[in-house]
């Protein structure tokens, strides 16, 4: 199914952009500029999803700063283009985003753990926790609880051989026809 591809490369996109942003802000309090621009598909096609920043501009790790650039600069954009081409929900591309936020937040935290980077731990959460008080992203699921849970179905039940997402909104796999 066309939304369903559609969905998926929605919210692989959405988690290299917080990615690329969250990483960095976390660990030196800067992240660098993602202007759509300076931002550009991996030349040598490694993957359908690789990116590369042709700019070295560096902003001030502020969750507005973020938002602005991941959010305002691209996932909106990113949003009104899916929905353009198919009947894709609003509610199911915003509930990407959030899972994407979540994801990265929770990648960051656990890497810090390991890396004895408790300062990068918090950085994280707190971020994570203004970019989710935002009207957009703030009723895409449960981002203040230990486990992030969607509110809002992703569509990868409906891929052969797919399954849940760790954060899904339903507890099995709904029965209709895939």
């Amino acid at each position: 199914e066309r939304r369903v591809a559609a969905s998926i490369a929605h919210l692989g996109l959405a988690a290299r952009l917080w990615s690329l942003a969250l990483g960095p802000a976390a660990l030196f309090g800067r992240f660098p500029a993602l202007v759509p621009d300076t931002l550009h598909w991996d030349p040598q096609r490694t993957s359908p999803d690789d990116l590369w920043l042709a700019d070295q501009e560096e902003l001030p790790a502020t969750a507005d700063r973020i938002r602005e650039q991941v959010q305002h600069g691209h996932l909106v954009p990113l949003a009104e283009a899916f929905r353009r081409d198919g009947n894709i929900s609003p509610r199911l591309l915003w509930g990407n985003a959030g899972s994407a936020l979540a994801g990265a937040v929770r990648e960051l935290v656990t890497w810090s753990r390991g890396q004895d980077r408790p300062d990068v731990a918090h950085r994280a959460r707190a971020l994570g926790a203004e970019l989710f008080d935002h009207p957009d992203l703030s009723a895409t699921g449960s981002p203040h609880t230990p486990a992030f849970r969607r509110r809002s179905c992703c569509l990868y039940w409906r891929c052969p051989g797919g399954g849940l997402c760790g954060d899904c909104v339903f507890d099995r796999a709904p029965e209709a026809a895939r």
